[in-house]
């Protein structure tokens, strides 16, 4: 049956059916089901977020990847929109070192690696850490959460002498 001779429900369904499998028309969805209104800049930085999975990313690089898009944006906007979406539980924020932040799309329970030499961010199931023995907060004050950031480097090779010939 084409769909102009179906009843109007069945084409509403239809409709709905393709609306769903389209992932801006998701991404709109999820951003007003957090109370953000899906703004074209809002809706190109989710797709460059959250369309390539679970990642931890910087605002300097997701502007990188904006702009390489063509999206006309500022780093300010980049960073504000980040915020917002962290603000309405999109992300997650990762402080590292006071002047290092990274936004996690997964916002799961997890902690993290971090590989010094590159500043590559890794997750760790939150299972995989056992966290204990925690001071009680100040008058007034709960604890929200605790995150372990783990350091690595590679493991300093340690080269023997070889023996002197005689």
């Amino acid at each position: 049956m084409s769909q102009v001779n179906r009843p109007a429900a069945s084409i509403a369904e239809g409709q709905a059916d393709h609306m769903a499998a389209c992932p801006v028309h998701a991404l709109r969805g999820r951003l007003r089901r957090v109370g953000l209104r899906p703004t074209r800049q809002r809706v190109a930085l989710g797709w460059l977020l959250f369309g390539k999975g679970d990642r931890h990313i910087t605002a300097e690089k997701l502007y990188e990847e904006a702009t390489g898009a063509r999206v006309a944006i500022s780093l300010a906007t980049v960073y504000n929109t980040l915020h917002q979406f962290t603000e309405a539980g999109l992300l997650r924020e990762i402080a590292v070192d006071g002047s290092k932040t990274y936004f996690d799309t997964n916002t799961t329970h997890h902690h993290h690696f971090l590989i010094g030499e590159t500043n590559t961010v890794l997750d760790i199931p939150g299972s995989e850490v056992t966290i204990g023995d925690l001071p009680e907060p100040p008058e007034g004050m709960e604890i929200e959460r605790v995150e372990v950031v783990v350091r690595l480097r590679r493991k300093k090779i340690v080269r023997r002498a070889l023996p002197a010939s005689s």
